[in-house]
């Protein structure tokens, strides 16, 4: 027994110095570093094609262990050609860097590795997810209501949708669809794909899911949707959902949540908010008007882990109706839940989720908000707005530059670039079909030199061929110059097609 705890005991501890090598490698590689010091240090991708990453690392699982050495090589190269999300001009997606504070408080959760089930098992991190919760709401603006934490805003954006339908009909929970009338729900046209995702999920079918016009600022419209549901009624069809967008995806629009409040109580109809990006204006004084009515709403969603910089992931849903997701979700599963334990069990959070174990999101968060109290969080949200502010006069401004909308809501910004061999032709029959070229074949040169990660997408809905998207998060800290070089850039880039 003695040679077998040692030999266990071995087994535990084989692990630390690899553990000791990554984390001095990570801090030494100053990839969360200064934006300066980043981008002097190091491209945003080292890019390779897929079979050539394939001959870079050794991906086999073999019966003999790897060395410590191989070890560390391989986190080194894992290193090396990753994207690096903190480099300033990794301005593609929704996400960008990561707050060092965050980043703490993340590494501390993976350290004590446990599950957000109940308070036996996570008392600590427990009560921060109620605190919170609490908090949010608060911002929000509700006198009480709930929450959790979610692996993700698809997942969330599910949870308003299931709470909507059994808040329509709780025989849901134990009788399914068999016995309800055919549902349908509404969104945008520029709305996330998550809530076609969720009526797939679901069992509605995404046929059930009716897209609504949107303005030329991609809000939706409200008289096109009382129109939409008045029509579904007449088809028969019973109207139990609208899912509003703060901050959509590509322009970053915000739809009209007062106007759209008063339609669903007409209808008698749960509307629920994505805000997984354009939320974070929740911690702006300046900016929270863009958020105007969402204390009218039943739920939203808040992705932390976009605008304001937590490590992934951290997503917040929250809800008006106290006590829904317990009587949505719970299933008293015995070994899990048991109400004679030696604690208040109101402290337990597993039965309000539809997962078992689930991933402690909290303290990054909770780190990150006590370590930069309100002002800190806000004083980022600002300054993304600032520098997107900027950088839409220069893309106005500068020749060549041309943007799809005359002002911008969020800090998505959105372009067509006109290089020199196509400007004068414009009335050319073929002018749009070329630009519609210019953006992959700019975004692949910068990628190849690791200079710039940058989005780009056509808008079907809009007849709107291939156009860049620019998204300004608050981490890492943007400033004039990076806003410049953007344009920089593009412009190098352009002089060669």
């Amino acid at each position: 027994m003695g040679n077998f705890s040692g030999h266990v005991e071995d087994q535990n501890m084989e692990g630390l110095p690899l553990l000791r090598d990554v984390t001095r490698m990570i801090l030494d590689s100053d990839i969360i570093e200064d934006p300066k010091i980043v981008t002097a240090k190091h491209k945003v991708a080292e890019f390779r094609h897929p079979k050539e990453l394939e001959k870079i690392f050794d991906l086999r699982i073999e019966d003999e262990p790897s060395t410590h050495e191989q070890m560390v090589k391989l986190c080194q190269d894992v290193l090396k050609y990753s994207v690096k999300t903190c480099h300033p001009m990794f301005v593609s997606r929704l996400y960008q860097g990561v707050d060092g504070y965050g980043l703490a408080g993340a590494w501390l959760t993976e350290a004590l590795n446990t599950n957000q089930t109940t308070y036996e098992v996570a008392p600590v991190f427990v009560l921060l997810e109620k605190a919170l919760l609490d908090e949010m709401i608060r911002m929000v603006g509700w006198e009480e209501g709930e929450g959790i934490f979610c692996p993700g805003g698809s997942m969330a954006n599910m949870y308003g949708m299931s709470l909507g339908r059994y808040y329509f009909n709780p025989s849901v929970k134990t009788k399914g669809l068999r016995e309800l009338p055919p549902l349908v729900c509404f969104i945008s046209d520029e709305a996330h794909y998550s809530v076609k995702k969720g009526a797939l999920f679901l069992g509605l079918g995404t046929e059930s899911v009716i897209c609504v016009p949107t303005d030329k600022q991609g809000r939706i419209i409200p008289e096109e949707l009382e129109k939409a549901v008045i029509k579904a009624k007449s088809e028969g069809k019973v109207p139990f959902f609208v899912g509003a967008t703060s901050g959509t995806t590509v322009l970053g629009a915000y739809d009209p949540l007062k106007p759209l409040s008063d339609i669903c109580k007409r209808h008698n109809m749960w509307l629920h908010v994505d805000g997984a990006w354009g939320g974070a204006t929740i911690f702006s004084r300046t900016h929270r008007k863009l958020l105007d009515g969402v204390d009218r709403v039943d739920s939203i969603t808040i992705d932390l882990h976009k605008m304001s910089g937590v490590p992934f992931q951290c997503t917040v849903f929250l809800t008006r109706h106290k006590g829904i997701l317990y009587k949505c979700n719970a299933l008293h599963a015995e070994y899990l839940f048991q109400p004679d334990t030696y604690y208040d069990t109101h402290y337990d959070l597993g039965d309000e989720s539809i997962q078992c174990s689930r991933k402690v999101d909290c303290l990054k968060l909770w780190i990150t908000w006590k370590a930069r109290g309100n002002l800190g969080l806000e004083k980022q949200v600002d300054t993304a707005f600032a520098m997107a502010k900027y950088l839409a006069e220069k893309v106005r401004t500068t020749e060549g530059f041309i943007p799809v909308l005359d002002e911008f809501e969020c800090t998505n910004i959105c372009f067509w670039y006109v290089p020199p061999s196509l400007r004068g032709k414009e009335k050319e029959p073929d002018f749009w079909e070329k630009i519609a070229k210019v953006a992959p074949a700019i975004k692949g040169l910068a990628v190849k030199d690791g200079t710039m990660m940058i989005s780009y997408q056509p808008m079907k809905n809009r007849n709107w061929v291939n156009f860049f998207r620019v998204i300004v998060h608050c981490i890492p800290t943007l400033t004039e110059e990076y806003m410049d070089n953007i344009i920089d850039l593009v412009q190098k880039y352009g002089e060669k097609l």
